[in-house]
């Protein structure tokens, strides 16, 4: 796939409708959340090159409302990622997904995983963290979010980025990783993964893990967990024993609706434990 110049990318970018061509047909457990009582839809993110598309939702009354960033899967910014925006507009959060492949490609239209894989490969970390600060301002500035409550959660390739945004941006009060690779080997665009981060880290990330996960070990995830203890961050991992990755995704056939729920309680009660609420 053509990479989209930067002269281009704010022309043309667009956020997805419905789900990632990759990830048909949808399982029947989808879950849809509705926008009643809420302000949801695309917004247009400054950048420091342009702007980037993300999908906000937050309650159509009130402000000074505590930020979660809900960072994408390698599918992009499509209808699941979307609609965990809503969910999180329908408990009081101002919620907002930045698309931050944007530059390289609309990953939402291709149904190859590889190419999909191609383009995420090709997304600097340095240029996600940078957009991930514009998201912050903006949603300070422009959307009524108070900076001082101040969330991130995100999924696969977003929970990564958790990790490393937590670790980038020390306002951060809290942060939940869902199955995010820990171990990697670096390069120039993805120069560390979350085990290089690990022992520095303040801000405290909860990680919740599948225990039968074929891309990511437990051992990479006990590894994580002895850097940790090395940490200031009071951070945790939580394993699943029986839960595979993407056991979180309703929309796939990798959904465990019991872990998926106890998960998200979890992730509640970490944000109002350590100030996002």
């Amino acid at each position: 796939m053509r990479e989209i110049t930067r002269r281009k990318f704010i022309a043309t970018a667009t956020l997805a409708t419905g789900f990632a061509l990759a990830v048909q047909p949808i399982s029947a457990a989808v879950i849809t959340t509705d926008t009643k009582g809420l302000t949801a839809g695309a917004v247009k993110i400054p950048v420091k090159d342009g702007e980037i598309p993300a999908y906000r939702a937050v309650p159509a009354t009130g402000e000074n409302f505590p930020i979660v960033l809900v960072i994408q899967e390698i599918f992009g910014v499509h209808e699941h990622i979307q609609d965990i925006t809503r969910r999180f507009a329908k408990l009081g959060y101002l919620a907002i997904a930045p698309e931050l492949f944007v530059r390289q490609g609309d990953v939402s239209k291709l149904s190859n995983i590889d190419e999909i894989r191609s383009v995420v490969a090709k997304v600097p970390d340095a240029q996600v963290l940078s957009d991930l600060d514009a998201t912050v301002d903006w949603a300070v500035k422009s959307a009524k979010g108070n900076a001082n409550k101040l969330g991130i959660t995100g999924f696969c390739w977003g929970g990564r980025i958790t990790w490393l945004y937590a670790a980038h941006n020390p306002k951060v009060k809290a942060g939940v990783a869902w199955y995010g690779r820990l171990v990697g080997d670096a390069t120039k665009l993805q120069p560390q993964y979350p085990i290089d981060i690990a022992s520095k880290l303040t801000v405290p990330v909860l990680g919740l893990y599948g225990g039968q996960d074929t891309g990511i070990s437990l051992d990479t995830v006990e590894q994580m967990r002895d850097r940790l203890k090395s940490s200031s961050s009071k951070s945790e991992i939580i394993v699943y024993p029986d839960a595979p990755h993407a056991f979180f995704a309703d929309y796939r056939p990798s959904y465990r609706e019991k872990e998926a729920k106890e998960g998200w309680q979890r992730l509640l009660a970490w944000f109002k434990e350590n100030g996002v609420q």
